[in-house]
């Protein structure tokens, strides 16, 4: 069974958003909250973790865990929007009520992933 269309879209924004941690780490590093540890190492597993995911949306074997993988590594980046929303240096100088809108739309973007842990294939 072919995969839908709007699962390769899914699959190029994780693998996008993973290239650019390393295109420009600092932007990252920026908005991870000082108590987690090393913002640097964090930057590259996160990094590589949105290619490594969205790389295997493409599978159909792995969708299903990839969409599992994808929900965890969204939340457990959640802390960053609020520490965006909460610190003045991390916020990119983004008027506040885009960083709070952005909370629902890092929501939208876990049921979006959900979606797709019940494809049939």
């Amino acid at each position: 069974m072919d995969l839908p269309w709007h699962l390769y879209l899914m699959a190029a924004v994780y693998i996008l958003a993973g290239i650019n941690h390393f295109r420009i780490p600092r932007l990252y590093q920026k908005i991870i909250p000082p108590y987690f540890p090393n913002p640097k190492i964090l930057n590259v597993i996160c990094g590589f973790t949105e290619i490594f995911f969205g790389l295997l949306l493409c599978i159909p074997e792995y969708t299903i865990y990839a969409a599992w993988g994808i929900i965890i590594l969204l939340i457990a980046v959640f802390p960053t929007h609020i520490y965006m929303y909460q610190n003045e240096k991390a916020s990119m100088k983004m008027p506040k009520w885009i960083l709070l809108l952005r909370m629902p739309f890092h929501l939208a973007l876990l049921y979006w992933a959900y979606e797709y842990t019940f494809l049939k294939i």
